[in-house]
């Protein structure tokens, strides 16, 4: 691998296990957006940022050095082996074909709270939806970052400005019976954030009853915020396309929920999370179980 700066452009060449489709489309983040050349525009912490992909190498535009140092490096996760990752859950032929199918995925390394309050909102809802009511959110509660090719971008809000706010404030923002949750989430996170932030150094058992105290979050929601923010890769969040292609591929057509998961946990063990990620893009993308 091989890296540059160049114009406020971070350039990464001969980069392995890395495709930007299959990043920003595999389930795991709401505030990327495909732009009409190909390459994807998203927030991270208060930075816009630009990535477009030619075959290895990859660019960062609006990105200098420090920025590659403080963000990129650790957002991406690109200190992690995902060929190892990649060969060590890749135990039959279906996880064979998932894997290549996906090759390019990487799990993101998202902050708790605005994971957390992602996730809440997704929670039975469809994707356009979801990015709808995040991007509503920042642009109503999130503070201004800059206009990037047009389009105006805005932070994350807050946990203060949330608990702040009023809920039919909430609520304009499309967010619908889950305002007065989103609100309380908000004050009882500034109460308890050292327990959250600190989610990743308990135990998955912990993090996952921990976490499904607060209203709007069940299992497969919590299982998501800990696996996409808090670094637990032993979960296997099972939403409708995982529960699809598991009930077609991997078990009966009426195992549960919880059952799918101890399944997928037992034949997967600490890397259960990249392979949930393998299977729910590559049950998606190709309608598995529709």
């Amino acid at each position: 691998m091989e890296i540059s700066e160049k114009n406020n452009q971070i350039i990464i060449q001969n980069i392995k296990d890395f495709n930007v489709t299959h990043i920003f489309n595999c389930g795991q983040c709401f505030r990327w957006n495909m732009e009409a050349d190909g390459s994807y525009t998203g927030v991270v912490k208060d930075k816009v940022i630009n990535v477009e992909q030619e075959g290895s190498t990859v660019i960062f535009n609006n990105m200098d050095m420090e920025g590659y140092e403080n963000i990129i490096k650790e957002y991406f996760d690109l200190n992690t082996d995902y060929s190892e990752i990649k060969r060590s859950v890749n135990t039959d032929e279906i996880m064979s074909e998932a894997i290549k199918f996906g090759s390019g995925i990487r799990i993101l390394n998202q902050e708790e709270w605005e994971t957390m309050i992602s996730f809440m909102i997704s929670a039975n809802n469809r994707i356009p939806m979801i990015k709808r009511v995040i991007e509503n959110l920042s642009s109503c509660f999130g503070e201004f970052i800059c206009n990037y090719r047009g389009r105006n971008y805005y932070t994350f809000p807050e946990a203060e400005k949330l608990a702040e706010a009023d809920v039919e404030k909430i609520r304009e923002c499309k967010a619908g019976f889950r305002s007065p949750r989103l609100k309380n989430a908000a004050v009882r996170f500034l109460n308890e954030k050292d327990v959250a932030y600190n989610i990743k150094n308990k135990s998955y058992d912990e993090g996952l009853a921990y976490l499904k105290t607060y209203e709007g979050i069940g299992n497969k929601v919590a299982n998501c915020i800990l696996l996409f923010s808090m670094r637990k890769f032993d979960t296997f969040p099972v939403d409708v396309w995982v529960r699809r292609v598991m009930q077609t591929l991997y078990v009966d057509k009426d195992t549960k929920d919880a059952d799918i998961r101890k399944f997928a946990e037992n034949k997967f063990g600490k890397l259960s999370g990249y392979a949930q990620q393998y299977l729910f893009y590559y049950s998606r993308e190709n309608g598995i179980g529709k």
